[in-house]
């Protein structure tokens, strides 16, 4: 997993823009801490930032090849390839000669037997940039589900790409300009694939591919969902999950660094751990190492609440102790969390939940010091019906994203909703998503509104967990690693009807029967907990103050956008843990939105 940039332009020769390339390069240093790499051409420029997983000695990007004809192909990579060793021996029949160990090289030789198509042969995480001298041709490539992150900016002669939005505002043709479409999705916790925020920055949507040249760009779709009929019985069924679970969890523990698991305690972790440790138990590889979140005063403040009923810690010790884990268990204070939120800010180049996004992100750190790549539990919930709007028929119905938070509109200024007119973006980017849902003939109404549901979850609400997930992480140079998104287990578990996913009419009653052999009962049978936040008095008369002090800046551009009076009564409005969108975390999004403002001196247009 590393960091990666690049610049094309038609008009410029960019063997004298090495400083600009070198400044987008640093930009993207956490995510690759352990070295660098800069390869120019006249009208090419590719940068790399190493974190080193595979073949720590012998991966060293940019990586060139030379192809028969005498021209160069470059590559860039970040990601890892979990079927690289099938993919080498494949290349290697058909005539290659590999100088390295590692997965990048596969990936540059199956570009160079398969061209564009190389894409559909990789099973992994990742997005790479290929620069092809003989075609004069770049090729931007993104995995399945969208686990790693790519943007790029098309400009007249050009295009500049990176895994992360600072990499293209270190160039100076690119500028901090958020139009109402961007205000919309910030303040909502609504992602469009494709959409990046900002203005004239472009997000590589999940499952496609950018081909470059002088005559143009566009982008092309080698991966979708398709709707097909499920035809397994319910014992096949969860055999299947069983076997492809293994498999991918197999193939995810191979690294040359050592490996960890983010424990939450809930059936999603615990699944990864419990299959990691007996995976690694016969190689000599254990304990496991697993890694979980605890807030100071947590007991003390908690109040059961419909997202989180219960604290995580017990059930994390249990499962730790349950397969004998070297377990870590981080106690996170008030004052860590004040202090490494504008880590969140600066890691994910957007505002979003700094409460959940920096517990996460203090996490991780704790995580990288005694491990390089961990193996976490997301995508289960949006893949096998975690979340209530699965199964409660008000909210399949609603014609909303349900996870979309407008409790922030209700503070914005007048003139905003006149401008920005936010609710009728929300309604048009839905209609937009269910146009897109392929559906089964056949399927009776209700079965077809749960394949809506699932399709939203996956294309659209993962995005934005795996966006967060991935700049918390590399933000201290750790590698995540996600098993529930590998596109096989996707592809089965998405055409599986709801009421063999929900087998005993319980939340992802699937997954549970599929681990019921491998965990405790009170883990496989637990509910739904949403991520550890802060909850004590301190945090909040903290947040408070902050969003404060936001408003009183001078030339606050945050006051521009708010009604100063709604945002006082929000401000004496009573704390509650119980509330899904509480007011303390309302108030901390706001402070955030003023400081991305002000911190990304952002122009709205």
């Amino acid at each position: 997993m590393c960091g990666i940039t690049g610049w094309i332009d038609w008009n410029r020769d960019l063997r004298q823009e090495r400083a600009t390339l070198q400044r987008m390069t640093d930009t993207l240093a956490a995510r690759g801490p352990d070295g660098e790499g800069i390869w120019l051409s006249a009208h090419a420029g590719i940068g790399h930032r190493r974190l080193a997983v595979i073949d720590i000695a012998g991966g060293l990007q940019p990586m060139t090849a030379t192809t028969t004809d005498g021209h160069e192909c470059v590559l860039t990579y970040s990601g890892e390839i979990y079927n690289f060793p099938e993919l080498r021996a494949e290349l290697q029949g058909r005539g290659h000669r590999f100088r390295t160990r590692s997965d990048t090289e596969v990936v540059l030789r199956a570009y160079l037997e398969w061209g564009h198509e190389c894409v559909t042969r990789l099973n992994g995480m990742f997005a790479f940039a290929v620069w092809d001298s003989r075609r004069e041709e770049l090729l931007l490539a993104r995995d399945r589900l969208g686990v790693k992150p790519l943007f790029y900016a098309e400009f007249a002669g050009g295009l500049l790409f990176g895994s992360e939005i600072k990499a293209l505002l270190a160039n100076p043709l690119v500028t901090a300009e958020v139009d109402s479409e961007g205000l919309t999705e910030v303040l909502c916790l609504v992602q469009t694939p494709g959409h990046a925020v900002y203005r004239g920055i472009r997000s590589l949507p999940a499952g496609c591919v950018v081909r470059m040249g002088r005559t143009g760009c566009r982008e092309i779709r080698y991966w979708q969902l398709e709707a097909r009929p499920h035809l397994d019985d319910d014992e096949t069924t969860v055999e299947r999950v069983r076997e492809l679970m293994d498999d991918i969890v197999a193939r995810q523990l191979v690294a040359d660094v050592p490996i960890g698991v983010m424990l939450s305690g809930g059936i999603d972790s615990s699944a990864v751990t419990a299959l990691a440790h007996r995976i690694a138990a016969p190689q000599g590889r254990t304990p496991i190492s697993t890694y979980s979140v605890h807030f100071a005063e947590s007991e003390k403040h908690f109040e059961p609440s419909l997202a989180r009923p219960e604290l995580d810690t017990p059930f994390a010790r249990e499962m730790a102790a349950h397969v004998g884990a070297r377990h870590t268990e981080l106690l996170v204070r008030t004052e860590d969390v004040l202090d490494a939120q504008r880590e969140t800010l600066l890691a994910w180049d957007l505002p979003g939940q700094p409460d959940v996004a920096t517990a996460q992100y203090l996490l991780f750190r704790e995580a990288k010091r005694t491990s390089t790549v961990v193996l976490t539990g997301e995508a289960a919930d949006e893949l096998f019906g975690g979340y209530p709007w699965f199964h409660m028929d008000s909210l399949l119905e609603m014609p909303a994203f349900p996870w979309a938070n407008v409790d922030l509109l209700s503070v914005m200024s007048e003139d905003f909703h006149r401008t920005v007119r936010p609710q009728e973006y929300l309604t048009r980017r839905y209609a937009e998503a269910v146009a897109e849902v392929p559906l089964l003939d056949g399927e009776d109404r209700r079965a077809a509104l749960v394949r809506r549901m699932f399709y939203l979850n996956l294309t659209r609400w993962l995005t934005f967990l795996l966006d967060k997930k991935d700049r918390t992480s590399m933000r201290v140079g750790l590698e995540a690693r996600v098993p529930f998104c590998d596109h096989r287990l996707v592809e089965y578990v998405w055409n599986v009807p709801w009421p063999v996913k929900a087998i005993g009419e319980e939340p992802k009653g699937l997954l549970r029967t599929a681990m019921d052999a491998l965990l405790p009962t009170t883990i496989c049978r637990r509910a739904k907990t949403a991520f550890p936040i802060a909850i004590d008095p301190i945090y909040d008369k903290s947040v408070r103050a902050g969003l404060q002090e936001e408003l009183s800046t001078p030339n606050s551009a945050l006051r521009d956008l708010v009604d100063i009076e709604r945002v006082k009564a929000l401000l004496k409005a009573e704390p509650s843990a119980r509330d899904v969108w509480r007011p303390t975390e309302r108030i901390a999004r706001l402070a955030q939105l003023g400081e991305w403002l002000r911190v990304y001196r952002v122009r709205i247009l």
